[in-house]
Formats: C-alpha cells, sequence, structure tokens
C-alpha cells in the first residue's frame, strides 16, 4: 500500500515483521543521520575557523550538555508519547492516540519556553561550570546566545516528528529533518565565512534551519494525510495522562539527562588533566560516536513502533521476531564500524580538524573510547524492547546503570589512579560492555522468553 492510506494501511501486524522494521528504520536512520547535520555540520565548519586553532572546537564541545538536557526533556514527552501512541492505535483506540499527541504537543511546548529562560538567563556561570576556560568561553558564548533561541522549534520538530513516523509515514518524517539539514547545509558557510559571522553565524543557521523543519512538522500533522491529527481540543494537559506519558519518557530523559552529567563530569576532569585541547578531542570523539551509531540507533527506534503495535495486537510471536532481528542487525553491525575505526582512525578526526597536535591525541584516544563498540547494541536493543513494551522500571533502571552509575564515578576514578586523560576515554567502553550485557540478559528473562510462555498459554 502507498504510504499516507488511512485504513488498516501501516498495520504492522500484518507482513514479515523484519520488512516492517527495515521499512521505518531505513528512512529514520536517514532522518536521524539528516537532523545530526545540524550540529555536525556546524562542528565541521567551526573546527576549520581561520585562526580559531582548536579553541572554537573547544567552546563547541562545551555546549554539549545543554544540548543534551534539551534532548533529554524532549525525550521525556516524546519517548513516552509514541510508544503509548503506537500501543493505542494497535487496539484501534483512535480517540486516545489523539489526546496523546495532543498533550505531547503541550509539554514540548512548556518544555521549551522553561529551558530557553533558565540556560538563557544562567549560561555564563553554567558554562564554567562545564569546563570553560577564558579561552574557550568566547567561542561557547557567542554560540550558545543564538543557538537557545532555536530550543522551541527544536524539542517541537524532532519531538513530533516521532508520530509521523509511528503513523506510517517514515519517509515523510526524513524530509522534515532533511529539509532544514540541507537548509542549514546551505546557510553555515554563507553566515560563518561570507558574512564573517564565524560562531555565531553556525548557531544562526542551525537556529532558521530548525524553525523552518518545526513548521513541516506542524503542517503535516494538522493536514489531511495525517491518519491522527494534532488538534486543538486534545491539547488541554490531562494530568492522569501526561503521568504516564512522562513515566514511560523516563528511559530517554535519564539517558539524555545522564549524557549531560558525563559529559560534564568528561569536560571538568578533560580541563584538569589535559586542559582546552582534550575537551576538544573529547568533542570530536563526540561526534563520531553520534555518526556512527546512528545505524544501529536507527533499527532500534525503527523497531519500536513495530513492537509496540504487536505487543498491543496481542502478536507476541511477531514481537519476539523483531527483537531476534533487531538485536542480529544491531551487533553485526557495531562489529564491522569497530574494524573500520581500528584500521582508519585518523580519517575521523580530520574530518573535524587539521591540527597537528589534535589529531595526534585524537587517534589514541578514539581507539580507546570505541574498544569492544559492539557492547553498545545489547544496550540498544534491550532498551528499546522495554520502552516499546512500556516497561519503564526497567528501561529507566538500565538507563542509570550505564551512565550514572558506571560511566560517571569511572570518568572521575581512573584519571586518578595513574591513567590520566586516557582514564576518561576508557570509561566509555567499560559501562558499554556491563551495561550493555546486563541490560539485554534481563530483557532476555523477563521479556522475550516471558512473551512465549504467553503466547503459548493463550493457544
Amino acid at each position: 500500500m502507498q504510504e499516507g492510506k488511512k485504513s488498516v494501511s501501516n498495520d504492522y501486524s500484518q507482513g514479515k515483521v523484519w520488512k516492517n522494521i527495515v521499512a521505518q528504520a531505513i528512512p529514520l536512520t536517514l532522518a536521524q543521520l539528516v537532523q545530526l547535520l545540524y550540529n555536525v555540520v556546524d562542528r565541521i565548519y567551526i573546527g576549520h575557523l581561520p585562526g580559531a586553532s582548536s579553541l572554537a572546537l573547544t567552546g563547541i564541545g562545551l555546549i554539549f550538555p545543554l544540548t543534551a538536557l534539551i534532548a533529554a526533556f524532549t525525550n521525556l514527552f516524546a519517548s513516552g508519547g509514541t510508544p503509548l501512541f503506537s500501543i493505542a492505535r494497535g487496539a484501534r483506540q483512535e480517540e486516545r492516540a489523539q489526546k496523546i499527541l495532543g498533550n505531547v504537543f503541550t509539554m514540548l511546548l512548556g518544555g521549551s519556553l522553561v529551558i530557553f529562560l533558565f540556560c538563557y538567563v544562567f549560561r555564563k556561570p553554567v558554562l564554567y561550570l562545564f569546563g570553560a576556560s577564558d579561552d574557550s568561553y568566547v567561542y561557547a558564548d557567542a554560540y550558545l546566545r543564538i543557538y537557545l533561541f532555536g530550543t522551541m522549534f527544536s524539542m517541537l520538530g524532532t519531538g513530533l516528528n516521532g508520530f509521523i513516523n509511528a503513523q506510517g509515514f517514515p519517509r515523510m518524517g526524513m524530509l522534515t529533518t532533511m529539509i532544514g539539514a540541507i537548509l542549514n547545509l546551505i546557510l553555515d558557510p554563507i553566515f560563518i565565512f561570507v558574512f564573517d559571522m564565524g560562531v555565531s553565524g553556525a548557531a544562526l543557521a542551525t537556529v532558521i534551519s530548525q524553525m523552518v523543519s518545526a513548521v513541516w512538522v506542524l503542517r503535516f500533522l494538522t493536514g489531511k494525510k495525517a491518519v491522527i491529527r494534532l488538534q486543538r481540543s486534545c491539547m488541554k494537559m490531562d494530568w492522569k495522562l501526561a503521568k504516564e506519558i512522562m513515566t514511560l519518557g523516563m528511559p530517554g530523559f535519564i539517558m539524555q539527562g545522564t549524557n549531560c552529567l558525563v559529559n560534564v563530569v568528561c569536560n571538568a576532569t578533560l580541563k584538569i588533566y589535559g586542559g582546552d585541547l582534550y575537551v576538544g578531542v573529547m568533542t570530536v570523539l563526540n561526534s563520531v560516536r553520534e555518526i556512527l551509531s546512528l545505524p544501529v540507533s536507527g533499527i532500534s527506534h525503527g523497531c519500536q513502533p513495530v513492537i509496540g503495535y504487536n505487543y498491543g495486537a496481542a502478536k507476541f510471536d511477531r514481537v519476539k521476531q523483531g527483537i531476534r532481528f533487531t538485536a542480529v542487525l544491531g551487533v553485526v553491525y557495531t562489529i564491522f564500524i569497530w574494524i573500520i575505526v581500528l584500521a582508519i582512525p585518523e580519517i575521523f578526526i580530520r574530518l573535524f580538524s587539521d591540527d597537528v597536535t589534535m589529531i595526534d591525541a585524537g587517534v589514541v584516544a578514539l581507539k580507546q573510547y570505541f574498544f569492544g563498540f559492539f557492547f553498545m547494541a545489547f544496550q540498544f536493543i534491550g532498551q528499546s524492547t522495554f520502552t516499546a513494551l512500556g516497561r519503564s522500571k526497567h528501561a529507566i533502571f538500565f538507563s542509570l546503570l550505564r551512565k550514572a552509575v558506571i560511566v560517571a564515578p569511572l570518568t572521575i576514578l581512573l584519571p586518578r589512579i595513574g591513567l590520566g586523560v586516557a582514564g576518561v576515554f576508557w570509561a566509555e567502553p567499560i559501562s558499554n560492555a556491563i551495561g550493555g550485557l546486563a541490560c539485554a540478559a534481563t530483557m532476555y528473562v523477563t521479556v522475550y522468553r516471558t512473551l512465549g510462555k504467553e503466547e503459548s498459554g493463550r493457544k
């Protein structure tokens, strides 16, 4: 069926499960890749600013905790709402699905205004807390004071786009971010180099692009092609439903919130043991990780509406098929990427900087940071399954375990026992191994095997 038909089209209980997941995952991955270009393109241009050395890139690295905070609140509302939305659609509860969409919109809008005001007013002390020096603060503030004006557009565009994908319009969801990212790609060199705005120009280009993406999403969700439309009558807050949404969205919030925590701890520790250079190196490593983890993230998120729909429709064998397919594909991909990183690490560093000192330090750090990269796939599949089936307590626990319980303490401890800056980079692979295996094993025992018994009991 063509995308856009409304009856029983987009019925994930029909057809091959892996095809349904791939149909969701490919455009979703492309959409996430394009979305990532908003920030990555900025970093690439800024990393090659004439006369700025690595300080401009270091300044942008100081913004990461705040962008993670914005993403955390976006996930709190959106990643909680979209699985509930998918389950409601699978159970043919369209009125409930529409109410979920409306409430998520209201929460995203209100949350974005609060975050903007807080971050803008306190941006100077916050940036110094995050590891800024007097030299790097100049670049960080020039970017942040403009970037924050796009908070509302970023949260609405990113948060509501998931509801387009959950209705079976992944290609339309991909277009949402493609439009903004392509615009950002065009505007960045114009504002940065032609208008000689430097770091401020990169931020302005990003804000304009985010605004265009948000308008595109809202036009679609209020238009005739949407299966479930965004309507004003459903935007009034239902606090019981809001609690349900935020409870399920808490794992996504914690994952991004702990990313904020880890970024702060990393930058502050690196400032002590390595200075501005290594804060810049971590900026590059985070950028590389975001790019290379996109496919496994896309397949994991792509499986959620399919798994959630089939769970709501009591098709438990299809849920198990979706889990198996996602796990195998994720592990195979991450093993392949790990091999590539070990073989040609310098290429990834040079993409963001031509500074010889940063390249030398970055190559060593990249190999450490990506060690055992395939363990990350286990975390993704476990987390995605728990979230898709509404098992928020498990998802919250494993979000906290990997970041707050393992990474952050190790980031502080390892440099102090003689590893220096290397200790900061080794904390990530250690957490991937412990947290990822624990999450996947628990999911297998508590979900996968239980679904098999549940289905047998129904026959």
